[in-house]
């Protein structure tokens, strides 16, 4: 026999039985119990509790309920049995109602017309459509304006059809204008618009000569355009002189000057100060040139 054989015997003949560990743990349970008791007695909250006896109250209900069923001489499961019943009517009631109303609604359906104006407005009807047979139908008039097809081919930038073509009478300027733009009380940049005979104000930077970014404003908004225009001097004479005009393009919110809204399609001479804005933006474009001071129109032959 092994060491290992003889020590697992002796293990075994010293292992208390199964009955006596049962016993052991009963025991150990009790002192803890009364362990708990003890202390809970001490303790004043404790003490309150077992007098009130609290720990038996949901107990002491439950068997409350339990005698009043008694008493009506019903069983647990009749009890339960009368729960079950009392749904089910609640259910027919609901399942009933819900009937009655289906048949309202069709019945109703029944008696209405497919057309629910066609009673009422018979008469009407009937009136308009004689007027309508009487009364002759206007021929379409001839409409002449430009369609704008032949412009697609010739006046197309970087793929984008322009809206405007420049008249025989512009010409580049040789007086030195500016526009001074101011945002409310802060100057912006200077812009120097004499360097060409057009100019074309939106919001598409593809194509726009001046780039007008809010969002108000159309992507081919207006065009800032240098016409030669015979003019009457004091003497009685007659010159020519390059003057600018601003003409909308049928833009979305509108072009004002002097916070009066022009029309579209239509050239309006601009005078020295005179103050632009395009759509609902803040921007205030001021129209001066280099010699502001002085009222000397510039002369051409």
């Amino acid at each position: 026999m092994s060491f290992r054989e003889r020590d697992n015997r002796r293990d075994r003949k010293e292992r208390p039985h199964k009955h006596e560990r049962r016993e052991k743990y009963d025991n150990q349970r009790e002192r803890t119990e009364k362990v708990k008791r003890e202390r809970r007695s001490r303790s004043p909250h404790g003490r309150r509790r077992e007098e009130r006896g609290d720990r038996d109250v949901k107990p002491r209900i439950k068997q409350e309920e339990r005698d009043r069923g008694y008493e009506r001489g019903e069983s647990p499961r009749e009890s339960r049995n009368e729960n079950v019943r009392v749904k089910e009517e609640v259910s027919m009631n609901i399942k009933q109602e819900r009937e009655y109303h289906d048949r309202r609604r069709q019945e109703n359906r029944r008696h209405q017309p497919e057309n629910p104006f066609q009673s009422s407005n018979n008469a009407s009807a009937s009136q308009e459509e004689n007027d309508e047979a009487e009364a002759p139908k206007e021929r379409e008039k001839p409409n002449f304006e430009t369609s704008g097809a032949l412009t697609e081919d010739t006046n197309t930038y970087r793929g984008v059809v322009i809206k405007y073509n420049e008249p025989p009478e512009a010409r580049k300027p040789k007086r030195k204008w500016r526009f001074y733009i101011f945002k409310g009380d802060k100057e912006m940049p200077c812009l120097h618009v004499h360097r060409q005979s057009a100019y074309l104000l939106g919001r598409d930077r593809k194509i726009a000569d001046i780039p007008v970014d809010h969002p108000s404003c159309s992507k081919q908004h207006a065009i800032l355009q240098y016409r030669l225009a015979e003019f009457t001097r004091d003497d009685g004479t007659t010159g020519r002189r390059v003057r600018p005009y601003i003409l909308d393009l049928e833009s979305a919110n509108g072009t004002f000057l002097n916070n009066q809204q022009i029309e579209a399609k239509r050239y309006y001479e601009l005078k020295e100060k005179d103050v632009l804005k395009f759509a609902y933006s803040s921007r205030d474009y001021v129209l001066l040139h280099e010699n502001s001071k002085d009222d000397e129109d510039e002369e051409v032959g």
